[in-house]
């Protein structure tokens, strides 16, 4: 019986997240096809003037661009030099050519000054910092001729910048952290033994809606993880065609799983935000080192603060992650953090750092933003996602059925939620208090 139910879980979460990755690939297709096509059309509708238009310098209509070549002398304002031009070169092979002649010094008599209010040092300057200019075309970004942020955001990812560091000192930093567990305290048994009677713990619905959420994550995590580590410690190794497909294939992966991801964690917070509000339970839960330390069992209700901070940890990040994760999927449409830096800088926090943040970014800047945020929440998810499942596969005895079957040993259940055992009871009356026996040893 549990295992029937196990497998219509897993089966209705594969299909899910083949149906969702299906659907965001028509989406981004579609957007895609939107911005190519019809922004092309729009462009080229703008070059050509109107068949009706009047030439200002004559009568008749406005004739049409003609190709080069095609009987008109190419301009040479810009290409040919002056009829009056000396040239400067060497009048022999291996005679060096004559010295440029130099002006005089800026003030004397002759001197080059700069003409009108801005030299063109100035302008080349602040197209270099990212000045935006106006263009007439439907791709509005490409008004920055040059952005030199790109620089930084390079170098932000590059081998050994501060990406690839912070995640490897996050992840390797719990994964440290729970073997050192693990060694100490062990695997925390159920300490009464199996009753070999079940409570069920979570219905079908709950534990669809989580191995969505499961798997889908440990599918962006992987890919993502390529995506920012790959080039520099796997392609080495594999080669660089092997690579090139492997993330192909990732990218892909990671851009539609988002989709059923999103759509399981909203179902996660439904399901479960009343059951995860902090209480003064909680507090003394964690005073008593949650029973990870020691031998006894604090009080809990259907969620531990352990399981509480795991879940607003999932909820938060995961939202977050999701709203850089849109503004990647669909560049340049959904700018967020011009808006958040305002926010930020009335709020004051400049204090903290010493300087407010810009508020003026250029679309790229956005883009930038977007992708750097979305990893470094990205690696902060997947370390606390490492401790949920250290503790509900090898850190705990029983804990895994929780998930696996949605029914659990009610020992195991007495000895950590023994508050949510008392509340199930008296809802079910003394009749169905005692819960039903086991078809199988519980897992």
């Amino acid at each position: 019986m549990h295992r029937s139910r196990r497998g219509l879980a897993v089966a209705f979460c594969a299909l899910t997240l083949a149906l969702f990755a299906f659907a965001g690939t028509l989406l981004q297709v579609g957007f895609v096809l939107d911005e190519v096509v019809f922004g092309q059309a729009h462009a080229q509708s703008s070059v050509r003037p109107p068949d009706d238009a009047v030439n200002p310098e004559g009568s008749g209509p406005v004739p049409a661009p003609s190709p080069a070549g095609a009987g008109e002398a190419e301009p040479s304002s810009s290409v040919r030099p002056p009829a009056d031009a000396a040239a400067n070169i060497p009048t022999a092979p291996g005679i060096p050519r004559a010295p440029d002649e130099v002006g005089p010094s800026p003030g004397q008599p002759g001197a080059l000054e700069t003409q009108g209010f801005e030299s063109d040092t100035n302008i080349w300057g602040a197209i270099r910092q990212g000045e935006q200019g106006t263009v007439s075309i439907p791709d509005k970004k490409l008004g920055v001729l040059v952005d030199s942020s790109g620089t930084g955001w390079l170098e932000w990812r590059e081998k050994g910048g501060p990406l690839q560091e912070f995640g490897a000192w996050v992840i390797g930093g719990m994964i440290v952290l729970l073997a050192l567990f693990f060694l100490i305290r062990g695997r925390i048994r159920i300490e009464g033994g199996r009753s070999g009677v079940l409570i069920e713990r979570f219905s079908g619905i709950e534990r669809f809606a989580h191995w969505t959420l499961a798997t889908s994550f440990i599918l962006l995590a992987l890919s993502g993880l390529n995506l920012l580590y790959g080039k520099d410690w796997v392609m080495p190794y594999v080669g660089k065609a092997a690579f090139a497909d492997v993330t192909l294939w990732g990218k892909w992966l990671h851009n539609n799983i988002a989709w059923p991801f999103m759509l399981a964690l909203v179902l996660i917070f439904i399901f479960w935000i009343w059951h995860n509000i902090p209480t003064w339970t909680d507090v003394k839960w964690i005073a008593k080192g949650g029973g990870f330390i020691g031998r006894s069992h604090p009080h809990a209700r259907k969620f531990n603060a352990g399981q509480k901070v795991v879940f607003w940890a999932t909820i938060l990040l995961g939202a977050s992650v999701s709203l850089s994760g849109l503004a990647l999927l669909f560049p340049y449409e959904i700018p967020m953090f011009a808006k958040t830096f305002g926010i930020l800088n009335e709020l004051r926090v400049d204090a903290v750092w010493g300087s407010t943040l810009s508020t003026e970014l250029t679309r790229q800047q956005e883009q930038q933003y977007a992708q750097i945020w979305h990893s470094y929440v990205g690696l902060t998810m997947i370390a606390v996602i490492l401790a949920h499942i250290y503790i509900g596969t090898l850190g705990m005895e029983g804990a895994f059925a929780a998930m696996g079957s949605g029914w659990v040993d009610r020992q195991w259940a007495e000895e950590h939620h023994d508050l949510w055992v008392e509340e199930k009871d008296r809802k079910a009356g003394p009749d169905r208090a005692a819960g039903r026996p086991a078809a199988h040893p519980a897992e």
